[in-house]
């Protein structure tokens, strides 16, 4: 028949099994992260996605057909409370040899997770670590703060690696173990990956779920299905053959998302004010990304430094005008 492309079905063997995720904030392997940053810091941040728009801005990429010109680019805005360090975490071989935690915790985080009766007093206990020097690395437990966002009360809680040397990582660990940390104390400039869960679409059949073409109207059983599910003989149905279930409500990193800015609650933007469709006011600091990111607003989303910056991606370089 004319204008029937034939081919496999689609759905990575990469993502498997196709089932709603567990972690809402994913999990993150910190150690390439902390090899590639060239700086000392923390490297990543929780933040809560408010919405898409348009944003009016000044392209100042080098080579580029637009430079200096006025374009319109889609952007996602992320509302990101400040964080608090909840523990610090020592490793030593890949191994979590001591967790340390801080007294000193909100009381909306004191009914999620339970705490010890009598806390250790965690800036001797990390002075005495810090004499042995019997560790590889250090990094820190944070939780958010989404009751300054007004979206709900229970923190969100990730352990986030830290950049540098040991020293560095200690020193930064100290100065803010009773501060809260903001977005730009992170993340002002350039590239950050995205981790996050897509929309759900629960069960869904295979034609929408991996893409297999319609059969056609005379099929026997079925014009929404695979036209064989596997061989009579040896019995059975392999695991990657197409089948109805679950879509969406995957965990999946979205790569190199451009900063366009970093906001304070304190500037006034007349977008932000009259607040975003299904999300409401903005009452938090904020970050606007170029492009889209997944999952719905309100959701919890988890940025990190960039893995993998891309030449082209690093390139781009955008002065926001305004939010439209």
């Amino acid at each position: 028949m004319a204008n029937r492309k034939n081919g496999p079905r689609h759905g990575s063997m990469q993502f498997w099994p196709r089932k709603r995720s567990e972690n809402h904030l994913g999990r993150v392997n910190w150690a390439p992260l902390i090899a590639h940053a060239k700086k000392p810091g923390f490297l990543g941040f929780i933040g809560y996605k408010a919405g898409m728009s348009s944003a009016y801005v000044k392209d100042n990429t080098a080579d580029s057909q637009t430079k200096n010109k006025r374009i319109i680019v889609p952007v996602t805005i992320i509302e990101c409370p400040p964080i608090k360090i909840f523990s610090v975490r020592f490793y030593k071989n890949g191994v979590v040899k001591k967790d340390i935690i801080n007294e000193n915790v909100d009381k909306e985080l004191r009914r999620k997770v339970k705490l010890p009766k009598t806390p250790l007093n965690i800036k001797q206990e990390i002075e005495k670590i810090e004499k042995e020097n019997d560790f590889d690395d250090v990094r820190v437990i944070a939780y958010s703060q989404p009751k300054k966002a007004e979206i709900k009360k229970t923190p969100d809680i990730i352990e986030i690696g830290i950049s540098g040397t040991n020293e560095d990582k200690l020193k930064l660990i100290k100065e803010n173990l009773s501060k809260e940390i903001s977005i730009s104390e992170v993340f002002s400039s350039g590239l950050v990956d995205i981790r996050g869960l897509t929309r759900g679409h629960g069960n869904q059949g295979p034609v929408r779920r991996f893409g297999i073409r319609l059969r056609s109207h005379k099929a026997e059983k079925g014009q929404r299905r695979p036209g064989s599910v596997g061989a009579w003989h040896p019995t059975g149905v392999r695991f990657n053959v197409p089948r109805a279930g679950q879509l969406g409500l995957f965990s999946r990193v979205t790569y190199n998302s451009s900063i366009i800015a970093v906001k304070k609650s304190t500037e006034k933007n007349p977008f932000i004010e009259k607040g975003l469709q299904h999300y409401g006011k903005v009452n938090a600091d904020y970050i606007i990304l170029r492009g889209s990111v997944q999952g719905v607003p309100k959701r919890e989303i988890l940025m990190t430094a960039s893995l993998r910056p891309s030449k082209k991606q690093l390139k781009k370089q955008f002065d926001l005008i305004e939010l439209r």
